[in-house]
């Protein structure tokens, strides 16, 4: 009995031990990350921009066709609304 619980609690200890080494590497590479986010700032990059294309890339060519699709459509919509029903609600 006592080593079945010996034989899980190594296991156990295994997967708390392997987790927290991932941990540490995720916040060893945010941190790396975070620094080249500053670097092209210090170049005059804009960062939104930056992340922008990033998570742009992300994306399949279709739905980053869909994605610019529904911004146009949305952002012509807004152009062509009748503003004073915003301004009677500020």
């Amino acid at each position: 009995m006592s080593d079945e619980i010996g034989i899980a609690g190594n296991r156990v200890r295994s997967f708390v031990e392997r987790v927290e080494q991932l941990e540490a590497e995720i916040a060893e590479l945010n941190e790396g990350k975070k620094e080249v986010f500053l670097e092209a700032k210090g170049e005059g990059f804009d960062v939104k921009i930056l992340k922008e294309i990033i998570k742009l890339r992300k994306l399949d060519k279709d739905e980053r066709d869909e994605h610019e699709t529904l911004l146009d459509v949305y952002m012509r919509a807004m152009d062509e609304a009748d503003p004073e029903p915003m301004k009677e609600a500020a």
